[in-house]
Parts: C-alpha cells; sequence; structure tokens
C-alpha cells in the first residue's frame, strides 16, 4: 500500500511541477491574447486612416478593416499557442489545422459560407450602406455588412440580421439605387367627365406638387372602364428614399382631390342601377293578368 501511495505521491508531485514550469508560458500565452485586442484596435484605426485615404468606396473599407481584425486575431492566437506549448513548433500548429480543416468545413460550413458570401456582397456591392433594399419579406435600410450578416433596419425602426448566404442567393430589390422613383397612383371619375379636360386637370395639379420632379415629367394616362368611373393612372417621379415618396403621395392625393372638387369632376362610389316600371301598364304579376293570359291559350 506504502508502494502505491509513494507513487501518487510522485505523479502529483511530478504534475505540480509540470504545472509551475507551464504556467509562465500560459500567462504569458494569456498577455499576448489580451494585447492582441489593442494591437488589433490600433491596428483597424491605421488601416482605417488609409483605406479612407485612397479608397472612396465604403463596403470595401468594410471588407479591407473586417480582414485586418481577423488576421490580426488569427497571428495572436498563433503565437500564444506557440509559447504556451513550446514543444508544439508554429509549424505543427499549422499542419494540426490543415489536417483538421476539413472536420472543420463540415463544422462550420454554414459559417464559411455566410464568410465567402460576405466578401462577395462587399466586393460586387450590388447595394451599399445606407441603401433602401428590401429581400424577401423584409425591407428597409442597410445599417452594416458583415462578412457574416446584412443588418437592414425597418420603417419600423426594428433591425433584422440576414445571413449573408441568404441575402446572395436571393432577388434583392435596391430602392435607392438611381436618384428617382415612379409612384404610380390610380384615380376615377364620373363616366360624364370630359376626359381630355379632366387629364388636363390632373396634369396640371401634378405639377404645382412640391416634391414632384419636373425631369421625367409626370404623365395621366387613362387606362380603362370601371364599373362605376373611368380609370386614370396618374405617374410621377420622385427622390428614391421611401420617407420622398410617402410624403409626396400624401401631398398628390391631396392636390388631385381638391383639384377635382375646383372642377367640379365627380370621384364616385360604386354605382348600382335600379330600375322601376309602370306597375299600371305591366300587370302581368296579377291574379287576373295570369287568367287572361291562361284563356287566350
Amino acid at each position: 500500500m506504502s508502494e502505491v501511495l509513494k507513487t501518487v505521491n510522485a505523479s502529483l508531485l511530478k504534475l505540480v511541477g509540470q504545472g509551475v514550469e507551464v504556467l509562465p508560458a500560459l500567462v504569458i500565452a494569456g498577455l499576448i491574447l489580451v494585447m492582441t485586442r489593442f494591437v488589433e484596435r490600433a491596428v483597424r484605426r491605421l488601416v482605417r486612416a488609409t483605406v479612407d485615404r485612397f479608397i472612396h468606396n465604403l463596403s470595401l473599407q468594410l471588407l479591407f478593416l473586417q480582414l485586418t481584425s481577423v488576421a490580426v486575431w488569427a497571428g495572436g492566437i498563433l503565437l500564444a499557442c506557440a509559447i504556451a506549448f513550446p514543444d508544439l513548433g508554429l509549424g505543427d500548429i499549422i499542419a494540426l489545422l490543415g489536417l483538421s480543416s476539413v472536420a472543420i468545413g463540415f463544422a462550420f460550413q454554414d459559417i464559411f459560407k455566410n464568410f465567402l458570401a460576405g466578401v462577395l456582397l462587399l466586393l460586387n456591392e450590388p447595394f451599399k450602406v445606407r441603401d433602401q433594399i428590401v429581400v424577401g419579406d423584409y425591407e428597409g435600410t442597410v445599417e452594416s455588412i458583415s462578412i457574416r450578416a446584412t443588418e437592414i433596419r425597418t420603417y419600423q425602426n426594428e433591425l433584422v440580421v440576414i445571413p449573408n448566404a441568404m441575402v446572395f442567393t436571393s432577388p434583392v430589390q435596391v430602392l435607392t439605387n438611381y436618384p428617382a422613383r415612379r409612384t404610380d397612383l390610380g384615380i376615377g371619375l364620373d363616366y360624364n367627365t370630359p376626359l381630355p379636360e379632366a387629364r388636363q386637370t390632373l396634369l396640371r395639379a401634378l405639377t404645382q406638387v412640391e416634391g414632384v420632379l419636373a425631369d421625367p415629367a409626370p404623365e395621366v394616362d387613362l387606362v380603362g372602364f370601371g364599373d362605376s368611373s373611368i380609370d386614370f393612372m396618374v405617374r410621377y417621379w420622385t427622390a428614391s428614399p421611401i420617407a420622398q415618396v410617402r410624403r409626396t403621395k400624401s401631398h398628390v392625393v391631396m392636390a388631385l382631390k381638391q383639384a377635382c372638387d375646383q372642377a367640379d369632376f365627380s370621384i364616385p362610389y360604386p354605382i348600382r342601377s335600379v330600375y322601376f316600371f309602370d306597375q299600371d301598364r305591366y300587370t302581368d304579376h296579377t291574379p287576373n293578368a295570369i287568367g287572361q293570359s291562361a284563356t287566350s291559350n
């Protein structure tokens, strides 16, 4: 029994001794990781100042900053591992990472997929930060494009984080890609309305609304015969941000209604025609009329 205790005691002493020997390396490795955070911030500031001077594309600036952060952290972690485990050389660590790359790829394929999609989005730049876009069921203003996800702030001030892979493979409607955007607004007028005069009235009212662009010029088209009205389609252009589109649309609706009221044009409710027959002349429903009809037959 004493031999067993001696063996256990010797093993414990050996482990403690090895721990004491490794402790300084672990402390230094920990300090390197802490310093890596400060180095990463300093390098980001330096890179930001450089890219701001030479690169005017905001998406590319974000890409360089994010790749810089990844590179600094990767270097710091490799250096900390090399110091914490001196018997394991830097080449061995890289070889180990290479051998485990397949397993890591399967385990983190979604992360890598989003990373690659983020890089492609930042390089191709189908949309930019502060653009207003529609992706699937989400619509809003692009807050940021990172290497993992795209953040959209909806018009209700809600933040939506969409994985880059989903953004990259989905149709994206960029609402602010061009400086002007067209709005189509329908309006129906009574069938007794003089159409040429009505068209000119609506067009004149459009041109007086603040926010409606003169170039491209607004248009008023007759598009069909409705159940209760002749249908017009008012088409006008505004600045592309959604706030300007909505504000101008409200002003256009008020201006068109005022113009129709001043010109005495009626915007009809749904109409149903009811015909009343002269019951003294049309008496085929009465019992006498039915008997006379049977006798004549």
